[in-house]
């Protein structure tokens, strides 16, 4: 079993940033991908930014320019550091981790609200 831990979220104001962090325990022997996605109200929920273990990173065009996923392979923990947010940032953003054999292991979400 993978339990997975996101912390960072919160209320910011537009152009604010946050960072967000989620640490993977558990039965991990290989990660091959870590990300982050989102769920708005009433929407789908949707990739914001992956990370595999070798560092290399892919960012949906929501946030490409303002974001940067990074991963920590000792701890087994992946941040995302968001710029200059904006209102429509507002949604449930969610860990995933894919490790190699096991599949996919989703977190709890962490809210992050952009208002003024």
């Amino acid at each position: 079993q993978v339990h997975l831990v996101e912390s960072g979220g919160g209320l910011v104001q537009p152009g604010g940033s946050l960072r967000l962090s989620c640490v993977a325990s558990g039965s991990i022997f290989s990660i091959n991908t870590m990300g982050w996605y989102r769920q708005a109200p009433g929407k789908g929920r949707e990739l914001v930014a992956t990370i595999n273990s070798g560092g290399i990173a892919y960012y949906a065009d929501s946030m490409k320019d303002r974001g940067t996923i990074s991963i920590d392979n000792a701890k087994n923990t992946v941040y995302l550091q968001m710029n200059s947010l904006k209102p429509e940032d507002t949604a449930v953003y969610y860990c995933k981790v894919r490790v190699t054999g096991f599949g996919d292991y989703w977190g709890q979400g962490t809210q992050v609200t952009v208002s003024s």
